[in-house]
């Protein structure tokens, strides 16, 4: 891997069967902001942990600028972050690996959704709880008027309720959201790979008729709503 990505916080769940891989990516500054703290990433570590166990390898990593991995933490940056992902699948494809499927949750849903409509050479991915209309959500997140405000000074520093700074959303991070094509990369998702995506019905960050935008779209997708989630 390049010296960039060896920068980023990365973990392996080995298991006794050596050749093949899962790969998670998540975003855990964003898990942080929804949940309070790193409850989604534990959860992604119990599963990676569950895999391992199953006979099945995991490898999991922060996007840079998330967790806690080096670099800036951009608010959009979805292309960015399916080259990284590119990185790491041409890593572990050259040591050998077969990478069997690649996992992402929330904003990393939207990487892994991404990758499969650039690059077809993995045939299983997994979103969880993935947004589709990404111009949605970011009022609750910079506040109202965003473009105005944004235009004017380039940037909005986001704080938490106790008004401590949480990250930066530049003019051109949101840009970079607003021109991510979702509609566009899920039909450009070839027939030959399996999409799972698994959400709650009661998500109140990112909503479920989100998934329903993705199973309406994607050519071979399998939808899992969790009732009461």
């Amino acid at each position: 891997m390049d010296s960039e990505l060896q920068r980023q916080v990365c973990t392996i769940h080995m298991s006794i069967y050596p050749r093949t891989f899962t790969i998670f990516v998540h975003n855990l500054c964003m898990a942080i902001l929804i949940c309070n703290g790193f409850q989604d990433d534990s959860i992604l570590v119990d599963l990676a942990a569950a895999l391992a166990s199953a006979g099945v390898n995991a490898f999991r990593f922060d996007f840079a600028g998330n967790g806690e991995s080096e670099g800036l933490f951009q608010y959009g940056n979805y292309r960015k972050e399916a080259d990284d992902l590119r990185s790491v699948v041409s890593y572990f494809s050259e040591q050998k690996y077969d990478i069997i499927a690649l996992v992402g949750h929330s904003k990393g849903g939207n990487a892994v959704l991404l990758y499969a409509s650039m690059y077809h050479d993995v045939t299983v991915i997994v979103n969880i709880s993935g947004r589709f209309a990404l111009e949605e959500g970011i009022e609750g997140r910079l506040g109202k008027n965003f473009l105005q405000r944004i235009k004017k000074d380039g940037y909005i520093d986001v704080r938490n309720k106790k008004g401590k700074f949480e990250y930066r959303v530049t003019e051109e991070s949101l840009r970079d959201r607003l021109s991510t094509d979702t509609l566009l990369s899920s039909r450009s998702i070839s027939k030959g790979c399996r999409v799972l995506t698994v959400h709650g019905s009661e998500d109140e960050t990112v909503p479920a008729r989100d998934a329903l935008m993705f199973a309406a779209h994607i050519p071979n997708h399998d939808l899992h709503i969790v009732v009461g989630a």
